[in-house]
């Protein structure tokens, strides 16, 4: 069976026009160990190399529970916290290299732990109205190693701070309020939002979304001329591609000839 369209088992798999839908369905919580990790790694390496699709969505079965992250069950029945997660670490995003394709992450309840890094490892997050939040690693003497070097960088760091310190959980009110989540929906809305949202993705740019996100993902220790000065000289790969490409020209026109522009990411 092709990883895009798995039926079956912890990941399952489908492709609607050119987005992909990935789905945890792991009962009771969706929790991820290993295996299922390894899964999703090589479902999102296969994503981003399929030039034909261009968006990808990522939910999780049932109302209740997004992913509280590693299967404490499995860790319980000797599974190391070092396993072997596969190709692009714990959940298949985290580490994935050159993932220049936008993620959709639809948060359909808990996102705690290493399901609240997973979420943030995707582009647009969008949650349902009674989705719950927390990184409650300290309470089992471990770091939340992911969040904690991200989370200060995207909120203000006194706030991530004490989620990272405590432990506590909070709602997708306070989540919306400070841009942990795009936006909230009824749960009824949640997929339906998602879908939309990486429909218009999918209709967008994708030279562009490969540039934009290596861009985030090189430039953040740099000062803005630096920064600046790294993108003049087409210093990225992504870069320089964009702009030695049919796209480019592409937009160009179909700008001056006041039409929507046919993008084919070449």
């Amino acid at each position: 069976m092709s990883l895009l369209h798995m039926t079956d088992g912890p990941i399952r798999t489908s492709v609607n026009g050119r987005v992909l839908e990935v789905t945890i369905d792991r009962p009771k919580a969706n929790a991820i160990d290993a295996a299922t990790s390894r899964i999703m790694g090589d479902v999102f390496s296969a994503f981003r190399d399929d030039d034909n699709l261009r968006c990808a969505i990522l939910t999780s079965t049932g109302d209740r529970f997004f992913c509280p992250g590693w299967d404490l069950k499995a860790a319980a029945d000797g599974e190391s916290a070092d396993a072997d997660y596969g190709l692009g670490g714990f959940g298949g995003l985290q580490e994935l290299p050159n993932l220049g394709k936008p993620v959709v992450c639809a948060v359909n309840g808990l996102a705690y732990g290493g399901g609240f890094e997973i979420m943030i490892a995707c582009d647009i997050i969008i949650a349902a109205d009674h989705a719950t939040f927390a990184l409650p690693e300290i309470r089992s003497g471990v770091i939340a190693d992911a969040a904690t070097i991200k989370l200060p960088r995207r909120i203000p760091y006194h706030v991530a701070m004490e989620m990272l310190l405590t432990g506590r959980s909070f709602d997708a009110g306070e989540a919306k309020h400070w841009g942990i989540v795009n936006e909230i929906v009824t749960t009824d809305n949640l997929m339906a939002r998602a879908r939309e949202v990486a429909e218009k993705l999918a209709g967008g740019p994708p030279l562009v979304y490969a540039a934009i996100k290596e861009v985030l993902e090189r430039v953040h220790h740099l000062n803005d001329k630096e920064a600046l000065a790294l993108l003049n000289r087409r210093g990225l790969p992504t870069i320089s591609r964009l702009y030695a490409s049919e796209d480019q020209l592409e937009g160009a026109r179909a700008f001056a000839e006041k039409r929507d522009p046919v993008w084919k990411g070449k």
